[in-house]
């Protein structure tokens, strides 16, 4: 039995980047032996442990062979025979295909550390398009590695092309294909997650609604790039960059997608953008099954957004109708997203990156002055059922009336 350190432990060692997740590979074992040393079982499909004390994942060395379509469809085996590179060769990346024993000596059968040197993201061997799930995971190697100046390398493209073309893509699931996506959002370069599907051609067969806005121009006086998939592109960058949530990334990438829709006669303009996105964002929603609160925050960033932009100049009733709309009072944690991804939004625009975003500080001030309505004096003027609703409304607009002329003076 040999025991050897694989994948990212190594490969992050290498880089000098922090290492969190070790996975071990053993060859040389059968599972009887890893039973008799007190390891436990886990793996459904083929043979993974936990390690007795530190729960560490330890696999057989293994071979797999593709029987079907998708992330699932192989069959794999594992016997004290195989190889350690036998193991390494059905991995996705030459940068993941590297093992290390006890002592720290590499096993490298396929130039994995060249590949790290020269920055590049290169497939192992032609099974990488047997598995249409790399196609996203590169993606996401790409999205992570960026600012360290790796690239994907053009024949490894190529084949994740071919994979987008084959119609593989559509056989992973809901599940496999969201994981993916939340991971690659909150790296610190997700734009680059979204540029290499969109190279690769996965972006138009996974998320065709995003794709469609690259080419879409918009006013060049309110967005100097012009492009309207550059600027989402810049938005979720922005997201990254001021360490926003998985659900202010998610908002930012999906809500304009309403451009996608406007008739090319009308460009650069998109009148009634926001309520033509809404089904669009919900179709991208439902379709990777994204939490709840992601879905919840994309759909009204993509109805509320320009209210965000113009929140100086909404009049009071507009202002009350949008912290309803955001439920305020009991859920303050969304609309603070909301002014986040609206903030990022505003911020995505070339050479308006730095640019001060007054409305945050104005809307938070007209929630906590809605906010401040007193409910009880309401009950003891003996208001109750309907008339009470109207009544905490009329009182909410005037604090809100009186918050909008002490903010303007």
């Amino acid at each position: 039995m040999r025991i050897y350190k694989v994948g990212g432990a190594v490969r992050d060692r290498l880089l000098g980047r922090p290492v969190t997740d070790i996975d071990w590979v053993v060859v040389g074992a059968t599972t009887e032996d890893m039973l008799a040393k007190g390891f436990r079982p886990v793996g459904a499909d083929f043979p993974v442990f936990l390690h007795p004390k530190s729960g560490e994942e330890y696999a057989l060395a293994r071979t797999e062979r593709k029987s079907g379509r998708g992330y699932g469809g192989f069959t794999f085996h594992a016997s004290p025979e195989v190889t350690l590179e036998e193991d390494l060769i059905r991995r996705d990346l030459t940068i993941n295909a590297m093992a290390e024993d006890d002592q720290q000596n590499l096993t490298d059968p396929y130039h994995g550390q060249r590949d790290l040197e020269a920055r590049l993201l290169r497939h192992v061997s032609p099974a990488f398009a047997e598995d249409p799930l790399r196609v996203l995971r590169v993606a996401r190697f790409a999205a992570r590695y960026a600012a360290l100046g790796f690239t994907v390398a053009p024949e490894t493209l190529d084949l994740m092309r071919q994979l987008s073309e084959s119609g593989e893509l559509q056989a992973l699931t809901a599940e496999r294909i969201w994981k993916e996506i939340s991971r690659a959002l909150m790296e610190d370069q997700p734009q680059v997650f979204i540029e290499v599907l969109r190279a690769c051609g996965a972006l138009n067969v996974l998320m065709p609604e995003v794709d469609a806005l690259f080419g879409v121009p918009q006013p060049q006086a309110h967005h100097p790039e012009i492009d309207t998939g550059a600027h989402t592109l810049s938005a979720l960058e922005q997201a990254a960059r001021h360490k926003q949530p998985l659900t202010v990334r998610w908002a930012c990438l999906l809500h304009d997608l309403g451009k996608g829709l406007t008739p090319k006669e009308e460009w650069p303009r998109h009148i009634a953008h926001e309520f033509k996105g809404l089904k669009l964002i919900k179709a991208v929603n439902e379709r990777f099954k994204a939490p709840r609160d992601c879905q919840e925050l994309a759909l009204l960033v993509g109805e509320y957004h320009t209210h965000g932009h113009r929140a100086l100049e909404l009049k009071p009733s507009t202002l009350l109708e949008l912290l309803q709309s955001f439920d305020v009072y009991r859920r303050p944690q969304r609309f603070e997203e909301f002014i986040a991804a609206c903030e990022m939004d505003a911020r995505g625009r070339k050479g308006l990156e730095e640019r001060s975003y007054p409305q945050a500080d104005y809307l938070r001030g007209a929630a906590t002055a809605a906010r401040s309505v007193a409910v009880q004096p309401l009950l003891e003027k003996g208001f109750k059922g309907p008339e009470l609703g109207e009544a905490i409304k009329r009182e909410r607009l005037k604090a809100l009336k009186a918050y909008k002329e002490t903010a303007s003076i």
